[in-house]
Order: C-alpha cells, then sequence, then structure tokens
C-alpha cells in the first residue's frame, strides 16, 4: 500500500506540473474579467440608468472615464515598478483586492464625485493586474503556446462583459442599478480568494520566485530611468507598437464608453437591445482571444493584427451607416472578433520580439500610451456628445483612426517564430 501511494504519489507530481500553465492562465483570465470586464465595464453597460438616476452630464461621462485612464497610466508605470520588487503574482493579487472593494463599494453611495473616484480606482486597478502578464506567460508558458494562452486571458475581458450583458437587463428591470455592483463585486471576491490559492500552490507568490535576482539594478522601467532615456534605447518596432496602442486607446475606450448611450439615448432602442448586444460581445469575446491567439501562431501576430483592425473598422461602419437591430448585432460580433484579440497580440509581439529593453518595460510603457490614448478619446466623445448631442461623429472618428492604425500596423516587422 505504501509502495502504492508512493508511485501515485511521484505521477501526480508531473501531472500538476504539466497542467499548472492552463491552471495559471485561467486563473490570470478571470482576474482580467473582473479588473477590466466589471471594473471598466460594466459602468459603459449600465451608464443610461445610473446618469438618470444620479443626474450627471455626459460632459462627467467623459471627465470620469478620461480620469479612470489616466489612473491605468499611472498604474501601468506604479505596477511594473512594484512588480519588480514584490513580484508580478503579488501585484496581480493586491489589484484584485482593491477592484473587489471598489465593486462593492460603488452602489453605497450616491455621490457623483465618490463614485466617479471608485470608478477611476477601477480603471487604474485595470492596468496593475495586466502588467504583470508578460512575465507570468514568459516563464510559465512555452513560447511557442504563448499567442494563445495571452490571447485566451485578453479575452477575460469578454467573461466579465457577457455576465454584465447577463445581469444588466434583469437588475435594471427592477428599477435598481446597485443591485448589479454588489453581484460582481461579489464574484470578483471569489476570483481573488480562488485565484490567491493557485497563484500560492504555484509558488508564485514565494520570495524565491521574485524576480529580484534576474533584474540588474539599473533595469529599464520607465520610471526608473526616465521616460526618453528608456525610448532612446528603443528600436523603430518599440516606437510603432506604442503609436498603435496610443490609437488602441483613442478608438477601442470610447467605442465601448458611448455604445449603450447611442442605442438608446440617440437610436431609441430598449434595455432589452443593449443587453442583447453586449451579451454577444461578451459570449465571443470568450472565444475570440483564444481563436486569434492561435491563428497568430499559424500566420503571425502583425497579419492576425491586420484583420482584427479590418474588423474594428466593419464595426464602426455599421453603426454609423446600418444602425439597424441586426447589423447592431453583427457589429458586435465584428467588434469582439476584434477588441479582446488586440489585447492579447501586443503583449504577444512584445514577447516574441527581440529588443534592448525587457518585455515588462515596453508593456509599462505601452499601457502608458493606451491610456492616453483613452484619455484623448474618452474625453473627446464626452464633449461632442454633450456638445452635438449625437455620437455618430464619434464613431466616424474612430473608423478613421483605426485604418490609421492598421497603417502602422502593417509597417511592423514580423516577429520571431520560435518554438520553445
Amino acid at each position: 500500500m505504501t509502495q502504492i501511494d508512493a508511485q501515485n504519489s511521484v505521477l501526480k507530481i508531473p501531472l500538476y506540473t504539466k497542467l499548472q500553465p492552463a491552471i495559471v492562465a485561467l486563473t490570470l483570465t478571470s482576474f482580467v474579467a473582473a479588473t477590466y470586464g466589471f471594473g471598466m465595464y460594466l459602468f459603459a453597460a449600465i451608464l443610461p440608468a445610473m446618469r438618470l438616476s444620479l443626474g450627471f452630464s455626459y460632459q462627467t461621462v467623459g471627465v470620469i472615464t478620461s480620469m479612470a485612464q489616466v489612473a491605468f497610466m499611472l498604474f501601468a508605470i506604479g505596477g511594473a515598478l512594484l512588480a519588480h520588487r514584490i513580484g508580478g503574482a503579488w501585484v496581480a493579487i493586491l489589484s484584485m483586492i482593491v477592484c473587489s472593494a471598489s465593486l462593492i463599494l460603488v452602489p453605497t453611495v450616491s455621490n457623483v464625485v465618490v463614485i466617479g473616484a471608485l470608478l477611476v480606482l477601477l480603471g487604474g486597478c485595470a492596468a496593475s493586474v495586466y502588467v504583470p502578464m508578460v512575465e507570468l506567460a514568459s516563464r510559465t508558458v512555452p513560447q511557442s503556446h504563448r499567442g494563445k494562452v495571452l490571447g485566451l486571458i485578453s479575452s477575460g475581458t469578454s467573461y466579465g462583459v457577457f455576465i454584465n450583458g447577463l445581469l444588466a437587463p434583469h437588475f435594471l428591470a427592477s428599477g435598481t442599478w446597485q443591485g448589479i455592483w454588489l453581484a460582481v463585486g461579489t464574484i470578483s471576491v471569489a476570483f481573488t480568494v480562488i485565484g490567491f490559492a493557485v497563484l500560492a500552490r504555484a509558488g508564485a507568490l514565494s520570495a524565491a520566485d521574485r524576480p529580484t535576482k534576474t533584474v540588474p539594478q539599473d533595469a529599464d522601467v520607465p520610471a526608473k530611468r526616465g521616460l526618453m532615456k528608456t525610448l532612446g534605447r528603443a528600436e523603430t518596432w518599440v516606437l510603432l507598437i506604442l503609436a498603435i496602442t496610443l490609437l488602441n486607446g483613442m478608438t477601442t475606450m470610447p467605442f465601448q464608453n458611448y455604445l449603450t448611450s447611442y442605442l438608446e439615448d440617440e437610436l431609441g432602442h430598449g434595455v432589452a437591445l443593449s443587453g442583447q448586444l453586449w451579451a454577444t460581445i461578451g459570449f465571443i469575446g470568450m472565444f475570440s482571444g483564444f481563436l486569434l491567439g492561435t491563428l497568430a501562431d499559424k500566420i503571425g501576430i502583425r497579419a492576425t493584427m491586420l484583420l482584427t483592425y479590418a474588423l474594428l473598422l466593419t464595426a464602426s461602419g455599421l453603426l454609423v451607416f446600418f444602425p439597424v437591430k441586426e447589423m447592431l448585432l453583427i457589429a458586435g460580433v465584428c467588434f469582439a472578433l476584434a477588441f479582446y484579440p488586440i489585447f492579447g497580440l501586443v503583449p504577444a509581439y512584445i514577447a516574441k520580439t527581440p529588443s534592448n529593453l525587457s518585455g515588462t518595460s515596453i508593456f509599462a510603457i505601452a499601457n502608458v500610451t493606451l491610456g492616453v490614448g483613452g484619455i484623448a478619446g474618452n474625453f473627446f466623445g464626452g464633449y461632442w456628445a454633450g456638445l452635438t448631442g449625437s455620437f455618430i461623429g464619434i464613431y466616424v472618428i474612430i473608423g478613421i483612426l483605426t485604418i490609421v492604425t492598421g497603417a502602422l500596423a502593417w509597417a511592423l516587422p514580423a516577429e520571431t517564430r520560435g518554438n520553445e
């Protein structure tokens, strides 16, 4: 009996080792679902109801969402610095704790300033939880599979958005938007507890696993060396990636933040269609990141990025020129096929392309440029909607900027195709 137990014990070790990358990937996916899906996009999904209840303007929406992107930018830098000190896994856990607390606190207050501050904090958590993803994926996933894994992680947002789409009509039909915040906050707490247990068992939270020995004293973290000095060492492809992430923020963030308001306030569609559209976006997004990540491993990341921008352009065009129910749902499908993979393809490209800078540093700066783009896009969107009373112009400009982004992606060099 003792011999059998010993043999079983030996057999369990390689099995867990083999499954560990998948388990960690699912854990990180749940973190992204909470911080991005709930923390950043629930507000957009139920914006008309909250605006009607609390009485704030679209200019206020623009300010809140822009400040959330400021927090996103600052937390991206802070998360990178903190990851080098305490480890990326701890940064992810701490981000989840703050995210869960903020989600639960939003419905307990009625002051717009306080709610806005909590939403800004949630925007920051989305950045800090995502910064360590390249580091964790590089340590636990073979290079040939990183596109798929990072695609899966980036699709975590879609799981949160899908849950938003399912819960929103139910809670809004009963006349309350507070209940959905409490519901997703509770789910986020569960993700945090489970994630802590998984990462602890994987050894990601131990002191020995922190990257203090592998990171030199003059590590090229932007805030440590200075942004200009860091960029001065960067290759052309790094600068192109930063321009691409800037435009990603200017296009994809306002696309979502004003989508429900466009559907309900301008086009006159009901809550049911909005919920259906968000659920569609979330459902398609569950698979789009993984599927296009797999495609990227086959045909290359650059080619797949071009496909995502073609889909985003199609989605914008349908919203502007064919805003009927069927076309709106198709637009949602196109957006989901584009949006979720984009945020996995960028870190995958960084991880597969050699540079003088570390992947964590490049990704941290890329999150900053993404945040700057989001600030500009959200603020302009709120200003435009308040000034004109229409959202069509927002989606026209998104389409134009998407064409520019595609041209920049075309100029990227092909990434390294490894089989490690």
